[in-house]
This record gives C-alpha cells, sequence and structure tokens, in this order.
C-alpha cells in the first residue's frame, strides 16, 4: 500500500504546477490533502477528480480557509469528518477513511508561527484534545495511519536552522516533549524515522526556497502493528508544487477488495 500526503496551502496554485499531473502516476492507493485554501464546490475543474480515486473531502465553516481531503482508489467502508472537537471541527482540519481493520487520516494541526500568544494558546489546546483522543482510539481493534502537516518539528534534527528557530512556534520544547509521549507513551510511531535517520529531510520552507530554512512537520504517524509494516520512506523535492513536500511512504499491507456497504 502506498500512501501520499501533502499539505497544499492552495490546491489550486498546487494543481497548477503540476501536482495532480504527478501524483496520479506515483500509483498510490490513498492521498491525503491537507491546507486545500477552497471549498469543495468551487473545484470546477475535473483535474482535481482523478477517475482513478474516491475522494472525500471536510471544507473550514468559512468556504475558503483550511480544509482537507483524502482519495481513495478502494471505496472505504465509512468516512469520518471532524474529531468531535467543538473549537476545532469547523475549520476542518481533520478527514478519516475507514476500512476494514485500518482508518487512514489527513490532519492539518493548528499553527502559531507568528508568535501570537493566544495563538499558541489555542494550538496547545488542539494538541492536549488530539492525545486524549488517540489514547482513546489506541485501544481499539484496528490500525491507524494518519497523515498530514503536524506543525511541529519533533528533533533538531527537522530543523535546519535551529538557533535561529529557538523558541519558535514548532520547534519548542513542550511541542517536542508533546511529540515525545505520542511516540514513547503511546507507541505511536513517525514511520518516515523508521526508514531513515538523514538529517537533511525536510518537507517545509516557510519562505518558499528549497534548501533555505526548512523543516520537516509533515509525518505519517502510525499505530504499533502498523511499525513493522514501513517498507519505504521518502520525501518527494524534484518538483515544486508549494511550501510543502510530498511524503511518500510505502506499506507490506494489502487493501481491502471493495464491497458494497
Amino acid at each position: 500500500m502506498r500512501i501520499i500526503s501533502f499539505c497544499a496551502d492552495s490546491i489550486v496554485d498546487a494543481a497548477k504546477k503540476g501536482f495532480f499531473d504527478w501524483v496520479t502516476e506515483q500509483d498510490a492507493d490513498i492521498i491525503c490533502l491537507q491546507n486545500l485554501g477552497i471549498a469543495e464546490y468551487k473545484l470546477r475543474d475535473d483535474v482535481y477528480f482523478p477517475r482513478e480515486y474516491n475522494p472525500y473531502f471536510f471544507d473550514a465553516a468559512d468556504g475558503k480557509s483550511n480544509g482537507v481531503a483524502i482519495y481513495t482508489r478502494k471505496l472505504p467502508k465509512a468516512i469520518m469528518t471532524g474529531l468531535g472537537f467543538l473549537d476545532f471541527d469547523m475549520e476542518g482540519r481533520y478527514i478519516q477513511a475507514d476500512f476494514d481493520d485500518i482508518s487512514i487520516g489527513s490532519l492539518l494541526a493548528p499553527s502559531a508561527y507568528n508568535l501570537d500568544a493566544n495563538a499558541q494558546a489555542r494550538k496547545n489546546q488542539f494538541f492536549e484534545q488530539y492525545m486524549n483522543h488517540l489514547t482513546k482510539v489506541r485501544n481499539k481493534r484496528r490500525d491507524f495511519i494518519i497523515c498530514g502537516n503536524w506543525n511541529i518539528a519533533h528533533r533538531s534534527i527537522d530543523v535546519q536552522n535551529v538557533k535561529e528557530n529557538h523558541g519558535v512556534s514548532g520547534n519548542l520544547p513542550e511541542e517536542q516533549q508533546w511529540m515525545d509521549r505520542l511516540f514513547r507513551e503511546q507507541s505511536y510511531s513517525d514511520a518516515f524515522r523508521l526508514v531513515t535517520t538523514d538529517a537533511d529531510e525536510f518537507s517545509w520552507w516557510p519562505d518558499g526556497t528549497p534548501g533555505e530554512n526548512g523543516w520537516r512537520v509533515d509525518y505519517q504517524v502510525v499505530s504499533e502493528r502498523m511499525k513493522p509494516r514501513v517498507e519505504f520512506g521518502a520525501i518527494y523535492k524534484v518538483q515544486q508544487f508549494g511550501q510543502h513536500a510530498p511524503v511518500i511512504m510505502d506499506y507490506d499491507y494489502e487493501m481491502p477488495e471493495d464491497e458494497t456497504w
């Protein structure tokens, strides 16, 4: 099973730069997109709806910010939108496709890169609620792969200019400690780091120029039983579709055959 995750920061702009031409050639079983920046009903062009996939969207209430989507080759058993967080679900931050024994999520976590104290407090609130949610679903008899822009760099290895970004949201000690709890206490794993320890692997360039001020904030996080199934991981940087780069992960897992639900 191949999953590609990409934070578009405007799916319209990414499409113009050739994202859909590229991604439909990658033989992915699932494509997770974040930060579409437009409501589904405004996407008129067929390029956003490849014939090979079943597309599902979750828009923000304002129809112009955030927004997430998931494209699946196989029909899912169910689609879940939102996380049950009253203060965040109207912002279009999470969509999940459920299959027989596995769930794939597309996540856009809140950011606070403008150093606004209120924005950071709100981001912390989201992650506190999200930890509780992940603790609960961990006990379900199914596997999880949660893809997206988590807006946190887990380690110094994941930030190109560590000193310059000291004290910046996304590189705060409390945020990295949250990721430690997720991976150590809750038994989830960063799939990419299970297959590579390279120090120059970044997925986001805030300044828009690859090679300058890189961060790795885009993850595919897997539940415990999926850890031995991770086979390959890469961040695609040959073409630039936006400030983020697609994350490609291959898993030793066969998607279920289509059924009528």
